[in-house]
């Protein structure tokens, strides 16, 4: 989430929770996430990913960690990920602890937004770890990792990966640990580093219902025109930017702008030839009390 909402390298994360996760995050955590985004460039230190889960780890165990983590292990995994450090990390190799301790803060920001949802994912994770389990017994994981992700196979070589982080991995005596995760439909994650397991993380099946609830409850209130405009202004837009951005006629969105700002969800300021629209305090709480009560 924090990579798809706030580093702007989208994997499928629903609009509706794309905003909601950007709007809860502060300011320095959108800057300092950046890095994670850099277009052209899928690699990660290892100190941004979190602790491999071969044990049961809580989000503010991972949090305190990052926020501990002595500053030179940041530039040694800098250093061991990339050789030469690229640009869009040279502002975090100049202040290593500084990053860590914004990196930890980003990490609590977005968490402070999906904890619910993970909360209401439980009968999803359960029903996917007896999938996972019978498959195990049946003999049946071979066919299992190919409905976790089609990039992944597991032949006699070890696993092989294909499309971004391509190549052909051995697993020795490793165990193959399987972490079903709340992310965008695209999001995939292949940890090869520990000593005692591979582990690759995947989104949970089924996870769409979830995501839908939201949306739903704020369509049928508003109608879905009006609802997906409440959403995208997660910052302050001009008329143009936003009907580019949600590919709408501009004298459809005019009518529709019309109706939010007689309910007062959102507010109109022209600077200079332009006109900005922002989302009011009142929708705000709007959107707060739709995800509650999702």
């Amino acid at each position: 989430m924090i990579t798809d909402a706030l580093a702007g390298r989208h994997r499928g994360l629903p609009q509706a929770w794309r905003s909601a996760v950007q709007s809860g995050a502060s300011r320095r955590s959108h800057e300092i996430v950046r890095p994670l985004g850099a277009p052209g460039c899928s690699v990660a230190p290892d100190s941004v990913v979190p602790r491999a889960p071969v044990r049961d780890d809580s989000v503010q165990e991972q949090i305190d960690l990052l926020h501990d983590l002595p500053p030179d292990t940041l530039l040694k995994d800098l250093e061991q990920a990339f050789g030469r450090l690229p640009a869009h990390w040279r502002t975090a190799a100049e202040r290593p602890g500084s990053w860590l301790h914004g990196y930890a803060g980003a990490f609590a920001d977005v968490w402070a937004t999906a904890e619910p949802l993970w909360s209401r994912a439980s009968p999803l994770l359960d029903r996917e770890i007896a999938r996972v389990g019978v498959a195990s017994v049946r003999g049946g994981f071979d066919e299992l990792l190919g409905s976790v992700a089609e990039r992944l196979v597991r032949d006699e070589n070890g696993l092989v990966v294909e499309g971004a982080g391509a190549g052909v991995h051995e697993l020795g005596d490793r165990s193959l640990v399987l972490v079903p995760m709340l992310a965008g439909k695209d999001a995939l994650f292949v940890g090869l580093d520990d000593p005692g397991a591979v582990w690759i993380a995947y989104p949970v099946p089924a996870m769409e219902r979830l995501w839908r609830t939201d949306s739903d409850e704020l369509s049928e209130l508003l109608g879905p025109v009006r609802a997906a405009v409440l959403r995208t202004l997660d910052r302050p837009m001009t008329m143009t930017m936003l009907a580019g951005g949600m590919n709408i006629a501009p004298s459809s969105l005019t009518f529709h702008c019309d109706r939010l700002v007689a309910a007062r969800l959102i507010a109109r300021e022209r600077r200079g030839r332009e006109v900005w629209i922002d989302r009011t305090p009142r929708a705000g709480e709007l959107l707060e009390l739709c995800l509650r009560q999702a």
